[in-house]
């Protein structure tokens, strides 16, 4: 198993393109800076980072990348699902290869397994890998659920150590945190969500904030670990706004859109994504200017 104990904030890192290609400088800067603002983590390549429009040169390239630019000051999770769990354990190869320290499964799209495949499907990954694993699921994407019994299920595996819950469900997330919180470390999907299931015993995040105001994100957290419920509830409600924000459209162009403006990536998305519409960029910015970052 690996050095790192995977709780906290840990950013669901953009992807930044430039001219059509993986801009890997900006890559390199965005996880120093990260890390230099206190996240305990990088997911690299999940959806925030655009896996569903890279080809597999490159979607390794860029954990490989990720994992250069951390040097092992903090774990980067890789992206390594699939709708074909031959393709998801062929990921998990390639992401053990590229140096990560674990690895973040979605739950296959599109096919829509029942209990029953998500089980096996979760269980020949498990078995196909001596990383971390990390579930991730998120119905509204993947139109595929992975339901509670299932995951207590899993936990026979013992280097399935965790799961991403992007349910965006207050009485899902506490429902898995009571029946599976004493095996696995349960994160937040969903930025708005992350202080409440804190609340109800959660230990992280999986942020897509963070790409933006990482420091309060982190600091959430290290907030919560010290038992300072009020500073930590105090960042939820600063950050209210710009996390709505950042799913107003599609994301991750509003989170690009915000990194443009501090001159940290450029707003490119690769297509069917397009970037933020000249509306929302302005509510950025203005949400910006009274967060103080720009």
């Amino acid at each position: 198993m690996a050095k790192f104990g995977f709780e906290g904030c840990l950013t669901a890192l953009v992807t930044p393109f430039k001219g059509g290609r993986v801009d890997f400088e900006a890559l390199a800067k965005l996880v120093d800076w990260q890390i230099e603002n206190g996240v305990d983590g990088i997911v690299s390549v999940g959806t925030t980072g655009e896996s569903a429009t890279l080809d597999v040169e490159e979607h390794v390239a860029v954990i490989a990348s990720t994992v250069k630019a951390a040097r092992g000051r903090v774990p980067v999770i890789a992206g390594a699902g699939g709708n074909a769990t031959a393709e998801a354990l062929a990921l998990t190869k390639a992401s053990e290869d590229a140096g990560a320290d674990a690895l973040l499964h979605v739950t296959p799209y599109y096919n829509r397994p029942n209990q029953e495949g998500l089980y096996q499907h979760f269980a020949a990954i498990a078995r196909g890998t001596k990383l971390p694993v990390v579930l991730y699921n998120v119905p509204s994407r993947t139109a595929c659920d992975l339901l509670t019994e299932t995951v207590a299920r899993l936990c026979e595996f013992p280097n399935i150590i965790g799961i991403k819950d992007a349910t965006g469900n207050l009485v899902r997330g506490g429902e898995l945190i009571a029946k599976v919180g004493d095996r696995l470390t349960v994160y937040s999907g969903d930025d708005g969500t992350s202080f409440p299931l804190y609340a109800l015993g959660s230990k992280g995040v999986i942020s897509v904030v963070s790409n933006v105001a990482p420091k309060d994100m982190a600091d959430m957290w290290d907030h919560v670990k010290a038992g300072e419920w009020d500073k930590a509830k105090k960042i939820h409600y600063k950050l209210r706004h710009l996390m709505s924000l950042l799913f107003n459209e599609p994301s991750p162009a509003p989170t690009k859109a915000a990194l443009a403006m501090l001159d940290r990536c450029s707003t490119d998305c690769r297509l069917p994504l397009v970037a933020a519409t000249s509306k929302l960029q302005e509510d950025l910015r203005a949400e910006m200017h009274v967060q103080g970052m720009l």
